[in-house]
C-alpha cells in the first residue's frame, strides 16, 4: 500500500467520522470531493520561521499541524464543522479564544476536545486518558464570562467542533504547542519511525498508535529491576498488572482492537512482527510498581508485504472488519 495512498485512506476516515456524525456536536457536513482532495495535500509541517506567527483560514473539516493563528468565517450556515489538530509525539496542545463572534443562544457551539474523534471511537480509550469523558469536553458557550480562555490537551492530538447557524459568524483560535516530558498516548505523524514509552511508577496505561500497516520491532520491554528474564507471551499477562500489548483493527479506540499478542516479562529484543492493520498500537499498561519501558521502531508494509499477509488467517482480521 504505497504511503500516498495511506494518506488519503487516513484523511478519508477523518471525513467519514464527520459525514457519519457519530461524534457528539457532529450530525452533517455537505463536502465536495475537491474539499476532500484538497485535505490530501495540506503541508502538516512548519513553512515559517518560529518567529514570525503562521496565519491562515480554516475550513470546515480540516487538518493543523502547526502553531499559529486561524480564523474561521463562516459564507454559509455550517452546522457540521470539525479541525484535528496535532503536535510531535512529545508535545501537547494549547487552543486559545482570540475572538469570537457566534450566537450561543441561537444553538451554535464551539467545543474543544481533549483527544479525537473518528467515526465515534475516542482517542485516547476511555480506560487510557487520565480525565473522565465529560471533562474532556470543553464548551465555549458554557464557559463564557469565566476566566477560562484556553484548554490544553493531555496528548499530541486534539480537535475542535463547532456549529454555526448564521453567515458572518467567525471566530479566531491561537494554536501553540509545549513540550511534554513524559508523553503517554500518541499518534505517530509518520509511517516510520522508532519510539520509546516509559511510565515512571505511575498507574497508568500509554498508547502510541500508528494509523499504517506496518512493519514493527520490540527492541525492549523492562519492568524496573525485572530485567533477565527470558521473552515469552502468555495470555495471563493480565493478571500481572504490567505488560505491553500490540493490538489491531481499523479503528481508534484501543478497547475496540483486537489484540495480536501480549509480553509481560521483561526482555531486549528483538520481536518482530508484520501487521496489516488499518492502526497498530503499541499499548503498555503499569500498576506503578514500576518504571516500565518498552522501545521499539517502525516502518510502512510495501504492497507485496500487504499481499502476503492477506494469506495469514491468523491475521486476517485486520482485512475483513
Amino acid at each position: 500500500m504505497e504511503r500516498t495512498f495511506r494518506e488519503q485512506l487516513f484523511f478519508l476516515l477523518l471525513c467519514l467520522s464527520v459525514l457519519k456524525g457519530d461524534c457528539r456536536y457532529i450530525e452533517n457536513n455537505d463536502i465536495s470531493k475537491d474539499e476532500l482532495h484538497s485535505l490530501f495535500t495540506s503541508d502538516l509541517k512548519r513553512e515559517i520561521p518560529d518567529l514570525l506567527m503562521y496565519r491562515r483560514p480554516l475550513r470546515c473539516l480540516d487538518m493543523v499541524a502547526m502553531e499559529g493563528q486561524f480564523t474561521f468565517t463562516a459564507e454559509t450556515p455550517q452546522l457540521s464543522c470539525a479541525v484535528f489538530f496535532m503536535a510531535e509525539p512529545n508535545e501537547v496542545i494549547s487552543v486559545e479564544y482570540d475572538s469570537v463572534d457566534i450566537d450561543c443562544s441561537g444553538g451554535d457551539i464551539i467545543t474543544v476536545f481533549d483527544g479525537w474523534v473518528m467515526k465515534g471511537e475516542k482517542f485516547p480509550s476511555s480506560q487510557d486518558h487520565p480525565l473522565p469523558l465529560y471533562e474532556r469536553y470543553v464548551d465555549y458557550c458554557d464557559s463564557v464570562g469565566s476566566v477560562r480562555k484556553s484548554v490544553r490537551s493531555s496528548q499530541n492530538v486534539a480537535m475542535v467542533f463547532f456549529r454555526v447557524h448564521s453567515a458572518g459568524s467567525s471566530f479566531t483560535l491561537t494554536v501553540s504547542k509545549h513540550i511534554n516530558p513524559f508523553p503517554c498516548n500518541v499518534i505517530s505523524q509518520s509511517p516510520e519511525g522508532s519510539y520509546t514509552i516509559v511510565i515512571p511508577q505511575q498507574h497508568r496505561n500509554c498508547s502510541f498508535s500508528i494509523i499504517y500497516p506496518v512493519a514493527i520491532d520490540i527492541s525492549e520491554f523492562s519492568l524496573g529491576h525485572h530485567n533477565n528474564f527470558p521473552k515469552r507471551s502468555l495470555p495471563g499477562c493480565a493478571e500481572s498488572g504490567d505488560y505491553v500489548q500490540l493490538l489491531g483493527g481499523s479503528g481508534i479506540d484501543t478497547s475496540k482492537l483486537l489484540p495480536i499478542t501480549d509480553l509481560c516479562i521483561s526482555f531486549t529484543g528483538p520481536t518482530h512482527m508484520k501487521i496489516g492493520c488499518d492502526n497498530t498500537v503499541v499499548r503498555m499498561v503499569s500498576s506503578g510498581r514500576f518504571v516500565s519501558r518498552v522501545s521499539f521502531s517502525y516502518r510502512l508494509l510495501d504492497s507485496q508485504e500487504l499481499q502476503t499477509i492477506k494469506l495469514n488467517n491468523v491475521e486476517d482480521f485486520c482485512f475483513n472488519n
